[in-house]
């Protein structure tokens, strides 16, 4: 069994294992509205090659970006490792009680930014899978792929060097993951990393 976690803070090494083992990943609570949030984080982080499924009651049968919208995490007809909760925090147990009955179950449940629920973190934990709650994955693969820190964010990594260029175009890095563009760029290496 896993540790009891506060989820007030999380090391970078748990949020960075949990972004580079998932592949496929439920979001509850996707829309299809371009101007909502959680558009935006699933389409990042599909183009990051997460295999992405949307999750919404209202829009299932539809599409969203080229995959079909799923109404409930039940309907999903492939495992799934890490279900994203985009709803508000009421909703967090009932979907960590459906994402249990799932055969296999999910690896990790994952509560987006402003989505806290302990009773829904502590059901799925004593079951065996991750927690992470209040933070988005999409500004946490920005942050620890040092990406964000392109686009005026600030990362928390300071270096006089300059970012290794792999090709032409929108630089994309990813956490040692392979890109839609093709092939895998690796992870960039802190000065602070170098010098041990």
């Amino acid at each position: 069994m896993l540790g009891i976690m506060t989820h007030d803070r999380y090391d970078d090494s748990y949020i960075r294992g949990i972004l580079n083992t998932v592949k496929t990943i439920a979001m509850v609570g996707a829309s299809a509205k371009d101007n909502r949030p959680s558009y935006f984080a699933f389409k990042y982080l599909a183009e990051r090659g997460y295999n992405m499924i949307p999750i919404n009651p209202g829009l299932g049968g539809k599409e969203l970006l080229g995959r079909k919208i799923y109404g409930r995490l039940a309907e999903v007809p492939e495992p799934i490792d890490m279900v994203d909760i985009f709803r508000a925090s009421k909703y967090a147990l009932p979907v960590v009680q459906e994402a249990l009955a799932l055969t296999p179950r999910p690896r990790v449940i994952w509560m987006q930014l402003g989505v806290r629920n302990d009773e829904a973190a502590a059901l799925a934990e004593a079951n065996g899978m991750k927690v992470v709650m209040n933070r988005c994955p999409k500004i946490e693969y920005g942050r620890l792929s040092s990406e964000i820190g392109w686009i005026g964010v600030n990362s928390r990594t300071l270096s006089s060097k300059r970012a290794q260029i792999f090709g032409k175009g929108v630089q994309r890095m990813s956490l040692n993951r392979a890109t839609l563009g093709g092939g895998v760029a690796a992870r960039v290496v802190r000065d602070d990393e170098n010098s041990g």
